[in-house]
């Protein structure tokens, strides 16, 4: 009963915090929609007037990285489909940590390429208010499939951020959430995972 409740008081807090942090969020989130390329629209339409997954990424000096990697793995075709998709994607803080030589390396080997990016595309779409409803059902904890049927775990770390934690046991955090476009959602992680 004493686990019940603790339990109960994570996912509680948890929550209090994404939506008191949603202000927050949301001014991060705008920071980085105002550095996208789309056309004049109000804040809360322009992910989704970019389009696709694929095309909301594109437009985002944030996750350009991504798109570009996306579309060198041969990628772009399978994400711009009906979907829908939750991508979580690597900003391009993240792709700067990975050594240029086997970031150019990938880039010209969609084979190996391919199977890391598909490890950061859900199907399905889970918005921030769908992470925070599966993490209260889970207790603390959730798990999400891949395009290639493998699991991503989530949970909240000791200082109450959402973490995703790869198949290999290493952590990346999410730090912006509900990007929108027409076939999904995207959200953005400080890391790249490992199938």
């Amino acid at each position: 009963m004493n686990m019940k409740k603790s339990v109960l008081i994570a996912v509680a807090s948890l929550a209090i915090g994404f939506l008191s942090n949603k202000a927050i969020a949301q001014t991060q989130d705008t920071t980085k929609k105002d550095t996208t390329k789309a056309t004049a629209a109000p804040a809360t339409s322009t992910a989704a007037a970019s389009g696709d997954v694929v095309g909301v990424m594109s437009t985002s000096t944030n996750y350009a990285p991504m798109a570009l990697a996306i579309k060198s793995a041969q990628l772009e075709p399978t994400l711009q489909a009906a979907g829908p998709f939750t991508i979580f994607a690597p900003n391009d803080v993240a792709f700067s940590k990975l050594p240029k030589a086997q970031f150019d390396a990938l880039m010209k080997d969609p084979a190996k390429f391919a199977p890391i990016l598909k490890y950061h595309v859900v199907a399905g779409k889970y918005t921030k208010t769908d992470i925070i409803k599966a993490l209260g059902t889970g207790k603390g904890k959730a798990d999400l499939k891949t395009i290639d049927g493998q699991t991503l775990h989530l949970s909240v770390n000791d200082k109450s951020n959402l973490q995703i934690t790869d198949a290999k046991g290493n952590a990346v955090l999410v730090t912006a959430f509900d990007t929108e476009a027409s076939n999904g959602v995207v959200h953005g992680i400080n890391g790249i995972m490992m199938p």
